[in-house]
């Protein structure tokens, strides 16, 4: 809970956007005002919230949901504002659903690109491999024309030099 009183206020600035967006253009609201507003929307939260955990106990659960809420507010005799209030709630959950299907995408995108480089490297690993082998063994046979061993101005002997 909350240590002092002015700690359940909520954010004046919030408050500001949402009188200014609920009021005419040219009208103004004083500093009075907005922080009445301020304190009259938290005590309306503070009942909501407590109406909406009797709506939970009363069905043994501990956390609070949407319904519960709805209830609350017909409880609270604050019907006109269920449908607004379960609009705003549908939005939500559209673009929560948006946004996680973004993210799942992003990954399976990311995930693709990893797996191509992952098995690009592979094949580069694997044709270098195959490539050293493959010269390795027409050295052993001695059969190469392109691989000879010169011995030229002191090198060593062993030393595979390439003749173009």
């Amino acid at each position: 809970m909350a240590e002092r009183p002015e700690d359940l206020n909520l954010p004046m600035a919030v408050v500001t956007r949402i009188t200014k967006e609920a009021l005419p253009d040219g009208c103004m609201i004083s500093k009075e005002a907005r922080l009445a507003l301020s304190k009259a929307a938290s005590v309306f939260v503070l009942y909501a919230t407590s109406c909406a955990n009797t709506v939970a106990q009363k069905n043994k659960r501990k956390t609070l949901t949407a319904p519960d809420v709805f209830t609350a507010m017909e409880e609270m005799e604050f019907e006109t504002f269920l449908d607004p209030l379960k609009d705003s709630l549908e939005a939500y959950r559209k673009e929560q659903g948006q946004v996680k299907e973004r993210k799942a995408a992003k990954k399976k995108e990311k995930e693709e690109k990893d797996a191509a480089e992952r098995a690009l490297k592979d094949v580069a690993e694997e044709s270098a491999s195959l490539v050293t082998s493959e010269l390795a063994q027409t050295v052993e046979n001695g059969e190469s024309e392109v691989v000879e061993m010169v011995t030229e101005n002191g090198t060593d002997s062993d030393t595979p030099q390439v003749i173009e």
